[in-house]
């Protein structure tokens, strides 16, 4: 195959002024919806990563990301935590305790999920992952009883600081005559925090000395730690390497992660992202079709000239070059414009909206972006690849010319 000779054919038939004007306007139309295509699909990705980044941030950096029981008193905690951090993705390990419990207030009584934590141990390490947060931790000390609520949950139990609510919990349950009986105690609300999420309705935070006494647990033992993760995705990964570390200090343990409340949440944006980049991605294949059909147009104007070109010696892969080439030119001219124009309007898009006076989140809310290298790569190749198939069958048409059929009456 002579690539060379192809390429100045092929160049030159893409830039020479098209005899079939509807074979022009097919063209035309194939790189637009080339270009439409592609800024979709980058600007609607880029949107739903900025989702999954916001909820990774609002709800992942309240909730434990990865939690490990044990059975036995973890006294010498620190010794395990500064093997779990050698591994790549645990950022931070803190001692934790957890109960299901209801809060009840003068108005109103709620299910909630409820922390115990060391705040002075906690807030360095909720520091890490989101900055807002952290800072409504230091007012639980122990002994006094302070509980901190989601935003959500104080509006539905209508309490604020100051406020008392009692704390029913089912895992210090005592037998009576008269059937089990929760343990139960007054906590003064301390703080309040609000991440912008589903946890300020189901999540609340008390100091760990007082979760174990509402939960009748001897005092200072861990049980429990709750580590944080580099990337929270990777929990399941990790697990195994926990297990794994625990066992060789003889400590036999069990882990839960943050999918087992919030997996289904996650699983939803992803089936959503991955449904919007398949259609999205049809609009792509439609103009794909597009370039098929103008191309065989083309193979049908050039059937002389391709005839003569075969009579001259042009072998067959030759002239199947010229028209994907030909087509070829068109799917990059349609790809390097969808890809400007989408990572343009990407980066300006709150600015767009703003001045269009769109408001999707309301006021003084923008719509979280974010531009995924990766992502983008992915969406070239998988255009180039599409558009580069859709070149094959033209060519081929244009290959199986006979000279002497073609060129019988002129």
């Amino acid at each position: 195959m002579n690539l060379a000779l192809s390429w100045t054919i092929g160049y030159r038939y893409w830039r020479a002024r098209k005899a079939n004007s509807f074979a022009s306007f097919i063209t035309l139309f194939a790189v637009s919806g080339i270009v439409l295509g592609v800024a979709a699909l980058i600007i609607v990705s880029s949107v739903m990563n900025g989702l999954e980044g916001q909820l990774k941030q609002r709800i992942l950096g309240a909730v434990p990301q990865l939690t490990v029981y044990s059975e036995q008193d973890m006294a010498q905690w620190q010794q395990a935590a500064a093997k779990l951090m050698q591994l790549d993705d645990v950022v931070a390990v803190s001692p934790s305790i957890s109960t299901q419990a209801m809060l009840q207030s003068p108005s109103n009584i709620s299910a909630v999920q409820i922390y115990g934590i060391y705040p002075e141990i906690e807030q360095q390490n909720v520091a890490l992952m989101n900055p807002r947060f952290h800072r409504s931790l230091a007012v639980l000390t122990p002994g006094d009883y302070q509980i901190v609520l989601g935003a959500e949950l104080a509006r539905r139990l209508n309490v604020s600081p100051g406020d008392k609510v009692r704390v029913l919990s089912g895992d210090g349950v005592v037998y009576s005559p008269l059937g089990p009986v929760p343990s139960q105690r007054h906590f003064y609300v301390a703080g309040v925090f609000e991440m912008g999420s589903q946890v300020d309705a189901n999540l609340a935070y008390v100091h760990h000395d007082d979760a174990q006494r509402v939960m009748r647990q001897q005092a200072g033992e861990i049980k429990q730690l709750r580590l944080y993760l580099r990337d929270p995705f990777n929990a399941s990964t990790l697990q195994p390497q926990v297990v794994a570390a625990f066992a060789e200090e003889g400590v036999s343990v069990t882990t839960s992660d943050w999918r087992d409340n919030y997996g289904h949440l996650f699983s939803a944006v992803k089936m959503e992202k991955n449904m919007m980049s398949l259609m999205l991605s049809l609009i792509i294949a439609v103009a794909a079709f597009n370039i098929v059909s103008a191309l065989v147009m083309m193979v049908v104007d050039k059937t002389t000239d391709v005839a003569v070109l075969k009579t001259q010696g042009l072998p067959t892969a030759s002239v199947m070059g010229i028209f994907m080439i030909q087509g070829s030119l068109n799917a990059i001219l349609g790809l390097v414009g969808g890809v400007l124009l989408g990572v343009l309007i990407t980066l300006n898009l709150n600015s767009i909206m703003s001045s269009l006076g769109i408001s999707i989140l309301g006021a003084g809310q923008s719509l979280p972006v974010q531009l995924a290298l990766s992502q983008l790569s992915a969406i070239v190749i998988g255009t180039l690849l599409i558009t580069f198939l859709a070149t094959v069958y033209p060519a081929l048409r244009a290959a199986n010319v006979q000279p002497a059929s073609a060129l019988r009456y002129e």
